[in-house]
């Protein structure tokens, strides 16, 4: 286990992550949207995404890549994130879209729809990854951007979070499938789940072809 870092320790980690966006500030930039997605990979459920603008040099203590934090611990995140935001959006592309458009552009989807339901309308925009597309405000992507900049790392939080619990409630409805524990990811348990079942209305049919061939 990862040695707990001092309070003098753990505000100089998160003071760097703001560096990418003080910089875009002292060139003249106001207001920067860090942007990221979550559910790209699972089986079931709608792939979503969150936009967030924080105030200037923002200090969250814990504040990380929401990969490598806890579920309690990103559940306590996530709403202090939302109290300290000047403007948040969480937007969901959902598995029958997926299907249509496929999952990479239903990405860009919901990240660009993330940005367009912000309250306040950012001047710049940072994103998870290294690419992007359908995006015309000005904007960079940050490659493991969740771990570099503090606004990536609150949407990343903000993303996951909002993904779980919509899974969670799934779970209760679909009970066969177990989604609380894998949130629709391909373990092994889900996918005996789907070869005994078969799928359910929130699968991504165009995931399933190889684990069900003609069947899906």
């Amino acid at each position: 286990m990862p040695r707990r870092l001092t309070e003098e320790e753990e505000r100089a980690r998160v003071a760097a992550m703001n560096e990418i966006e003080n910089d875009l500030r002292a060139s003249g930039i106001k207001y920067i949207a860090g942007v990221d997605e979550a559910g790209r990979g699972p089986l079931a459920g709608p792939v979503y995404a969150a936009a967030v603008i924080l105030p200037e040099n923002t200090f969250i203590a814990g504040i990380n890549d929401s990969k490598k934090l806890s579920e309690k611990r990103r559940e306590e995140l996530f709403d202090i994130i939302i109290d300290t935001a000047l403007a948040y959006s969480v937007f969901s592309i959902d598995e029958k879209r997926i299907d249509d458009i496929n999952i990479l552009n239903a990405t860009f989807e919901a990240m660009n729809g993330a940005v367009d339901n912000l309250k306040i309308k950012p001047d710049y925009v940072l994103i998870d990854g290294n690419r992007i597309s359908g995006m015309e405000i000005p904007h960079e992507t940050v490659v493991k951007g969740d771990a570099k900049s503090i606004s990536i790392a609150a949407a990343s939080i903000l993303a996951k979070v909002s993904r779980d619990r919509y899974i969670t409630e799934m779970a209760e409805k679909y009970p066969q499938y177990g989604f609380e524990k894998h949130k629709g990811y391909g373990t092994a348990a889900h996918t005996e789940a789907i070869l005994k079942y078969g799928p359910c209305p929130i699968h991504r049919r165009t995931f399933l072809k190889k684990l069900l061939g003609d069947k899906s």
